[in-house]
């Protein structure tokens, strides 16, 4: 079982000099769940080797890439161009099947993290007596990461986002048993551990603080970190209040970057209303290379003409902080470098996992659902927001489906190339209609791609994982 595989073979990454970086270095040793960790100290090497599993090319790196550039591939927001490769073709087609290598990788990396995540859990309450502090705040942040990564397999591996859906949904594992055949249990069955892990999570960093999880940079999950993953988990599940709660509280303690600051962000020069960031230093890969590969000027895929023409180049800061001419054509720059690197581009920045933007856009959608009086509070989120980003906006007006669209567009705007496009349009079940596009143009919501197959040698392996998704 592919399962299994992972569980045999993960890898602790022992390495940390600062919060801001991860020192590349080879894996000390491997953990086969028989090994005990004898201090503190080796639970928080082992937590670092679970953030830089992140870094896999199949989850944040240049592999899959599932989960920055491959929902807007996927999607409406690029078209694939004569300089691809055709590496990602069969995905950006949506004619993947069971063996998909792409589908495969995603699933596999996802549940190293998770593996990684449960390996920390394992035996760190021995220590609790002598380490209290150290033990919460360790507990906390592998308790957000193991559901945010179950969250992330349930947005591509599920039918449905209903919060109380009995559909199948994706096997939730809170034990390092490489042992375990285990079943996908429901969509709500799966929601229920991510909520509970959630919360454990939020009670465990507040009573944890033995030390400042984030000093100098944003290269840990924090209190707001998990505020924000509750934020676009609760979105997602249509939980309209809780979404408004948690996302409020972020965007109470990260303020939105001002429009000066606003470019630094991309080149890593700035913090600014970062919330959780994945460190990527060289060597590492670069989370850009499916879209515009930067040392060969390769741009594989293009941002969609007309989604280009909703920005104002002139006046909208995300427009020359997104986009740039490069050799007369335009090209996706958000992940160029850092700023050092800047006048010769590699393409390594770090992945900005949530930003408060995203939080402002949660909100007002959830108030817009909401309606009623609600809608002002919508209105007035998507005004800040957008006045944040545009000299000289005017504020809007928008009320009704008008406003809910209206908000749809911003977070397209916003979030290209931050993993959110293709999630969007499958949870508020849109067809997809390509501009400027010949063939694979449409999809509708009925369509089996908008659920990625189980991967056939899980299946195979694990007969407990049935059934497998509509269509495949």
């Amino acid at each position: 079982m592919l399962l299994r595989k992972i569980l045999v073979a993960i890898i602790i990454t022992a390495t940390l000099a600062s919060c801001k970086k991860v020192i590349e270095s080879e894996p000390t040793h491997q953990l086969d769940g028989t090994t005990r960790f004898e201090t503190i100290e080796d639970f928080d090497f082992a937590l670092t080797g679970a953030y830089a599993l992140f870094r896999s090319g199949n989850y944040l790196g240049s592999g899959s890439n599932a989960f920055v550039n491959m929902p807007d591939m996927l999607s409406d927001n690029l078209n694939e161009t004569s300089e691809s490769l055709g590496n990602y073709q069969t995905m950006s087609t949506w004619t993947y099947a069971e063996d998909e290598p792409n589908i495969v990788a995603t699933w596999q990396a996802a549940y190293r993290i998770i593996s990684q995540a449960n390996l920390l859990l394992k035996d760190i309450d021995n220590f609790s007596a002598t380490d209290g502090p150290a033990v919460n705040r360790i507990k906390a942040q592998a308790l957000a990461i193991r559901a945010m990564v179950h969250f992330d397999l349930l947005r591509y591996w599920v039918e449905e986002y209903d919060r109380n859906s009995t559909k199948p949904g994706v096997p939730y594992i809170t034990t390092f048993d490489y042992e375990q055949k285990p079943s996908r249990g429901t969509v709500k069955e799966t929601y229920d551990h991510i909520e509970a892990d959630l919360q454990a999570a939020r009670a465990y960093i507040n009573s944890g603080l033995d030390k400042a999880i984030n000093v100098t940079g944003k290269a840990y999950i924090d209190i707001q970190g998990v505020n924000a993953i509750m934020a676009r988990v609760f979105l997602y599940s249509n939980q309209l209040d809780s979404a408004i709660k948690y996302s409020t509280f972020v965007i109470n303690a990260i303020p939105l970057s001002t429009r000066t600051n606003f470019p630094n962000i991309w080149t890593d020069a700035s913090t600014s209303e970062v919330v959780w960031s994945v460190s990527f230093n060289a060597g590492e890969g670069r989370i850009g290379d499916p879209v515009y590969f930067v040392p060969n000027n390769r741009s594989s895929y293009r941002p969609n003409p007309t989604l280009i023409t909703m920005y104002d180049p002139v006046n909208d800061i995300r427009y020359s902080s997104y986009f740039q001419v490069r050799s007369n054509r335009l090209v996706v720059s958000k992940y160029l470098a850092k700023a050092a690197q800047v006048p010769r581009p590699d393409g390594i920045t770090n992945f900005k996992a949530f930003r408060t933007g995203e939080m402002y856009l949660i909100r007002a959608e959830a108030n817009a659902r909401k309606g009623g009086a609600n809608q002002v509070t919508a209105l007035a989120d998507l005004n800040t927001l957008r006045a944040a980003r545009i000299n000289g906006f005017v504020p809007g007006v928008e009320t009704g489906t008008v406003l809910i669209d209206a908000i749809a567009l911003e977070r397209r705007k916003e979030l290209i190339c931050e993993g959110h496009r293709w999630f969007d349009l499958k949870r508020t079940t849109k067809t997809i209609n390509r501009a400027n596009c010949t063939v694979f143009c449409t999809l509708a919501p009925s369509n089996r791609a908008w659920t990625w197959p189980i991967p056939i040698g899980e299946i195979n392996a694990n007969p407990n994982i049935l059934p497998q998704n509509p269509g495949y």
